[in-house]
């Protein structure tokens, strides 16, 4: 059938948790394990000690030392993880924590981590290691907060594991998503509170050629393994890497640069002269020849890449994306046969519903029906006030609305939101690609997905209720996504200025147009779908015959395997389980309870998720009662 109104959906957003803290592949690599640790599993009951007398017995003496030890021994473990991978790099430490010391961090290890095939191995090795040494623990001394913490970072860890010895498909770099694209925005957005703000961004600029030749080497190995690139999907690295071959003295970072030492108090005149000209340099000795040293290592690797279809077409290419899907998704289907049965099930389903209000009349209100507030900070302030009946209050934070520099436009999503430091989640900032390409994305649903109730709301709620680091540095991707989309679909429903019926069509069409793309991106790079493949499916199935669009969303899913399926499977995932609590609720559920309980859980994969959420809808009723 012809869905309505296509729309090409925003991309992934180009930064994440973890791309911000680390820029190559890291020790910690999103976790899955499917269905096997339950929370159940991990709660050991305590002892019954309700018969004891009033002076405490040897036994519960004994096992509340235990306990105290354990539990101390715990926090030490986990405060030790979170501090070697804030370190892990200066550009990862300044965008994790906004005073280092206050968590006892002198330094970090290197400037951006290493792209080698070799620190990729020793990240799996440590990861075993971590591994191991978490399951040393005894969980049932541990507290209800580290239970939590232990069964959500068993989950991450061994999943991890799922990719060890398959480092060498990793993409460091990709057209839109990859380091090359990300990186000069985090260092644009490098905030200078002293001196050594400044002196520690120069030292960045001065070793980004140094990890770029690391990046370059590793796309060679994979070249020399058959693994590489297609020609297309280099010439579109290419070009995101020619978009920073800007002239040094006229562009976004040094904009950028000269804004921030405005602000510095504790400088002089004459230094920030000094340093401007310092930076100029730096530009055109470090960063420039590091995206033309790119640029030529990419080219001279053109021919090599043997694979013109997806992740599939390489020779462990399947079992790598079963990986991918499992760490991006954190889904609780057990296969990706049975997840893209239920992507195709609600696919259909959202379709039916979208050809079912459709006429005449309301596609012509379509046409010309606009959400009532346009204006970015409108729209937030505006979003700010629908989201109080149904969404918890917030914790006072503030934000600024920035323009994606107009060089970078064709490199960069059409929006995104900058995570702040842990210590300081006050301040936010949400980037706005004004490219004429994205102007048939609504922007009212946009900055809910970016904003309100979405990623900036998201993380700040979780901050304010989190007290362990680890908790609020592991990434799981279609959480924090598939939280952010959700909350967009619902901001359809907000009062928005369009009619019950436009709202209702409006997002089961975006649903299925995202649907699309998730679909496509399990069908290219699991089961091997050609272009033609494609396009027929398009055409046959949704009306969408122009080979152009086909052909690129086909090299939309070959260039970034499983980044659509973080924002459907996330959606598909947090839906469902709405949904079964509106049924076994009743009357009782209430929205805003369904909310706070999936922000108060945070981040972590479905199953465990769920796992919680089976007890959530046994005590939400009694806690309703009793209040």
């Amino acid at each position: 059938m012809n869905t309505p109104h296509f729309i090409h959906p925003k991309p992934p957003s180009p930064v994440s948790r973890s791309g911000v803290r680390k820029l190559a592949e890291a020790v910690f690599r999103t976790a899955f394990l499917s269905g096997m640790l339950l929370l159940s599993g991990c709660r050991a009951a305590a002892p019954d000690i309700t018969q004891t007398s009033a002076a405490p017995t040897q036994e519960y003496e004994r096992y509340t030392e235990d306990s105290v030890r354990e539990q101390n021994a715990f926090s030490d473990f986990t405060e030790e993880l979170f501090a070697e991978e804030a370190s892990s790099s200066l550009l990862s430490l300044h965008y994790t924590l906004d005073d280092p010391e206050a968590y006892g961090i002198t330094e970090a290890d290197s400037a951006f981590g290493e792209g080698t095939l070799e620190s990729l191995r020793e990240s799996t090795a440590q990861t075993r290691r971590i591994r191991d040494e978490l399951h040393s623990f005894d969980v049932s001394l541990l507290d209800d907060d580290q239970k939590m913490t232990w069964t959500v970072l068993a989950d991450y860890l061994d999943t991890a594991l799922m990719g060890e010895g398959l480092e060498l498909y990793s993409r460091p770099i990709a057209p839109t998503i990859g380091i090359q694209a990300q990186l000069p925005i985090l260092l644009s957005e490098y905030t200078f509170h002293d001196k050594d703000d400044v002196t520690d961004y120069f030292y960045l600029l001065s070793q980004i050629d140094v990890y770029y030749k690391e990046l370059g080497e590793f796309e060679k190995e994979k070249a020399a393994a058959g693994l590489g690139f297609s020609d297309g999907t280099l010439d579109r690295i290419i070009d995101s890497c020619r978009s920073y071959l800007f002239i040094p003295q006229d562009n976004f970072l040094t904009e950028t640069f000269e804004e921030k030492l405005a602000g510095l108090t504790d400088a002089t005149d004459e230094e920030k002269s000094a340093w401007k000209e310092e930076h100029v340099r730096l530009l055109t000795e470090h960063f420039l020849p590091a995206y033309q040293s790119l640029i030529e290592t990419l080219s001279s690797l053109k021919g090599s890449g043997v694979n013109e279809i997806g992740m599939c077409g390489y020779p462990q290419g399947q079992e790598y994306y079963e990986y991918l899907v499992r760490s991006a998704t954190g889904t609780s289907y057990e296969s990706v046969d049975d997840l893209t049965d239920a992507v195709t099930a609600r696919i259909e389903e959202d379709a039916a519903e979208a050809a079912s209000l459709l006429n005449p009349e309301l596609y012509e209100e379509m046409l010309t029906a606009s959400f009532r507030e346009t204006d970015a900070n409108a729209i937030l302030k505006d979003l700010q006030i629908r989201i109080q009946e149904d969404f918890p209050a917030l914790p006072a934070c503030s934000y600024e609305v920035k323009d994606v520099p107009e060089a970078l436009e064709l490199s960069l999503s059409p929006a995104f939101y900058l995570v702040p430091p842990l210590d300081r989640y006050e301040d936010n900032v949400i980037y706005i690609n004004r490219n004429e390409q994205y102007a048939s994305s609504p922007l009212y649903t946009t900055l809910a997905h970016e904003g309100f109730p979405g990623h900036l709301y998201q993380t700040v709620y979780f901050s304010s209720v989190c007290t362990d680091p680890l908790r609020r540095i592991l990434s799981f991707p279609a959480y924090t996504e598939g939280w952010a989309t959700y909350v967009e679909f619902q901001s359809y429903f907000f009062d928005n200025g369009l009619s019950p019926d436009l709202q209702s069509l409006q997002m089961h069409n975006q649903a299925v147009v995202l649907g699309i793309h998730a679909l496509l991106d399990l069908n290219i790079n699991y089961y091997g779908w050609t272009r033609d493949q494609t396009a027929a499916f398009l055409e046959e199935t949704y009306g969408i015959s122009d080979r152009e669009t086909s052909d690129r969303m086909y090299d939309l899913m070959v260039d970034n395997p499983s980044n659509y399926l973080e924002y459907y499977v996330g959606w598909l995932e947090i839906q469902t389980m709405r949904e079964e609590a509106e049924e076994t609720l009743g009357d009782s559920f209430q929205a805003k309870d369904f909310h706070t309980f999936l922000l108060e859980t945070g981040p972590a994969s479905f199953p465990v998720i769920r796992s919680y959420f089976r007890t959530w809808l046994v005590t939400a009723p009694l806690s309703k009662a009793a209040a």
